[in-house]
């Protein structure tokens, strides 16, 4: 027995330490070395190459990660290339012909890594050429979305030999790179010559541009590459924090490396019904097309009378239609079967009359909303009788819905907001005299006068516009039928009072601005989210903002060519760049009570350092940096040195 208890103890014991060991983190380090490449088949740098099959052999077992949209391969492959990882070897099988006396690169940028702990090769590029020599020439520089100024990730870069127009629309890319996540661009392997640069966003991959639908950037300037030597500095990193030493390295410059690409997408012209009518609700129905037209589709009721039939509301654009029934028999009919003739456009661009035979049906049919009209008319009975019950004031009809309007009116108010009222459907009826507006001043009310109109080319939105001091009361007050909709539906009276903010309480940023000539400059404040809060018109080379709430505030202009208050994209077939954009490169901070002066060149830095990086959404990758980084972390958590280069802990 004594033997089975000394048994028991030892097991106990020994079960102790096994579960402590298991707890214990092992405090190892990371193989942080990326994958080494032993040779390939053809070598990298081979002249005279006939093989379309390229083998790269690695000292590990590797993983390829998105080689569709990370390796590129120049000249441009119309046919994709087979591109595909066998352990401890890449295969790179090329479908089209091999051009004579042409430098081949394959650029694999980060997508090879190591299988296991992920270690990226880095921006790795595969040469060969099949002539006598390699082209070492190389082109960079960055593209920026000409809207924002965002690094425009995954791009396709291409160069141009031929300095026509018209090469961008009939012929591929001479040789092509992919922007990575800060837009940077390196197109390698480039022969001596005079190129044109072009951005594409190749949406059909035939590597030229023949659809709006594809972000672009194009330039008239010519670029003849060049090289030098240089001398630049690397820093050797003890962990995360700590330097170790700064080195000299030598290496070849390459020019241009400083191109700015600015990307835009034309407006999409092609015009096409998007989707069938839709009716979610039975009293309209809403056309939806991928480009508005001034002449507006032609629709004949082939079950119903259509004259007189609806009321037109159109979108500013004219590409959302919504018509709204007028009639109640139209409204209680679950389908309108109709003719719909509109403008379309063909294969070639040009414009038709498209006819379609189309059954409008209603997402809830009559059946079903009078159901649910009878049992809302039950439960309101139920509650009347309640009320009768308990001797109580109660009604014995039950009252139409009143017209439910947004009145977009806030309690506290800035001296400069719009007030807008938006009805929920067309109105028949807007009584002016029945809306009124008072002011406080020495604890008595008195009438104030104000404007009250439709927006302009909304049918349902009315502005109310008043002339508000600052820390002054008012109250807006409506009686009820004040509007009236075209189904009889009538506004329930409405009281609000609203007290306007005092100028203690806001900030005044007076911009100057120089650096360009034109005078049609409009200027954005913007918040951390990048979306515009106010917009002004430069005036003398100044752009004033008043009536500013304490906060940071970011600052961005463009160039309003045409006059129309607002960004607009560019056309290639007609030569037109997008309006220039340009970012104040600070935050700016504004305090209650301070008016802030601001001088501002708007080229005064480089369009790809302009934008502050708090509202840059398009982050750089930092995925490899984080792997490569994880035995220095570790070493400044344990506290001793770690220095990779010489593989070396102390």
């Amino acid at each position: 027995m004594r033997k089975y208890f000394w048994l028991l103890v030892v097991g106990c014991w020994l079960l102790a330490i096994g579960c402590a060991r298991m707890g214990q983190p092992d405090g190892g380090w990371y193989d942080d070395d990326p994958p080494r490449i032993l040779g390939s088949t053809p070598a990298d740098g081979a002249t005279g190459v006939t093989t379309k099959k390229v083998t790269i052999q690695f000292d590990e077992y590797i993983k390829l990660t998105d080689a569709t949209q990370k390796v590129i391969v120049s000249p441009p492959q119309l046919e994709m290339p087979e591109i595909k990882e066998a352990g401890k070897k890449i295969v790179v099988e090329l479908k089209d012909s091999l051009k004579p006396n042409m430098t081949y690169t394959i650029d694999f940028s980060d997508a090879i890594s190591d299988n296991n702990e992920g270690n990226p090769l880095g921006n790795y590029t595969f040469t060969f050429s099949t002539g006598e020599q390699i082209d070492t020439f190389e082109v960079a520089g960055n593209v920026l979305d000409a809207s924002n100024l965002e690094p425009v990730k995954g791009i396709l870069v291409g160069l141009y030999d031929d300095l026509s127009d018209s090469a961008f629309r009939k012929k591929p890319l001479l040789r092509v790179s992919r922007t990575d996540g800060r837009g940077r661009f390196v197109i390698k392997g480039v022969a001596p010559g005079e190129y044109r640069v072009y951005a594409l966003q190749d949406v059909d991959g035939n590597y030229l541009f023949n659809q709006k639908s594809e972000m672009i950037a194009f330039s008239h300037q010519t670029y003849q590459p060049s090289s030098k030597p240089d001398i630049r500095q690397d820093t050797i990193w003890k962990d995360t924090l700590h330097i170790d030493n700064i080195i000299q390295v030598p290496y070849t410059h390459f020019y241009p490396d400083d191109i700015v690409l600015l990307a835009f997408q034309e407006i999409q012209t092609e015009r096409y019904l998007l989707k069938q009518p839709e009716r979610s609700e039975p009293n309209r129905f809403t056309l939806y097309f991928s480009y508005g037209h001034p002449q507006l589709p032609q629709i004949r009721g082939l079950n119903f009378n259509e004259e007189e039939a609806f009321i037109l509301e159109a979108s500013a654009k004219k590409d959302t239609l919504t018509y709204w029934l007028r009639d109640t028999t139209l409204i209680n009919q679950d389908t309108l079967r109709m003719e719909l003739s509109y403008l379309m456009t063909d294969t070639a661009g040009i414009l038709y009359t498209q006819v379609d035979t189309v059954d409008v049906l209603a997402k809830r049919s009559y059946e079903k909303r009078q159901k649910d009209l009878k049992k809302e008319m039950e439960e309101w009975e139920k509650k009347q009788e309640k009320l009768k019950k308990q001797g109580e004031e109660y009604d014995s009809i039950m009252p139409p819905k009143p017209l439910q309007v947004n009145y977009n009116v806030k309690q506290q108010m800035d001296p400069d907001y719009l007030t807008t009222f938006v009805m929920p459907s067309p109105l028949t009826h807007c009584d002016t005299t029945a809306i009124h507006l008072y002011t406080k001043i020495d604890s008595l009310w008195y009438n104030t006068p104000f404007d009250f109109h439709q927006k302009d080319s909304m049918l349902r939105t009315y502005e109310f516009i008043a002339e508000w001091q600052p820390d002054t009361e008012y109250s807006l007050e409506i009686d009820s039928a004040a509007f009236v909709d075209i189904y009889g539906l009538a506004s329930k009276s409405y009281k609000q009072g609203i007290k306007v903010r005092s100028m203690d309480e806001y900030a005044t940023l007076l911009l100057q601005l120089s650096g360009i000539n034109d005078t049609t400059v409009v200027v954005e404040l913007l918040d951390r989210s990048d979306l515009p809060i106010k917009q002004v018109r430069v005036e003398n080379g100044n752009a004033e903002f008043f009536y500013l709430s304490p906060g940071t505030y970011y600052v961005r202009a463009f160039v309003d060519r045409n006059g129309n208050g607002k960004w607009d994209t560019g056309s290639y077939d007609d030569d037109l760049q997008a309006e220039e954009v340009y970012y104040y490169p600070r935050s700016i901070e504004c305090k209650a009570k301070f008016d802030i002066t601001l001088p501002w060149s708007l080229t005064g830095m480089p369009r790809t350092q302009q934008k502050p990086d708090a509202i840059t959404k398009q982050k750089p990758d930092k995925e490899q940096q984080k792997l490569r980084n994880r035995n220095a972390e570790r070493a400044r958590q344990l506290g001793i040195e770690y220095i990779k280069k010489e593989s070396v802990i102390k």
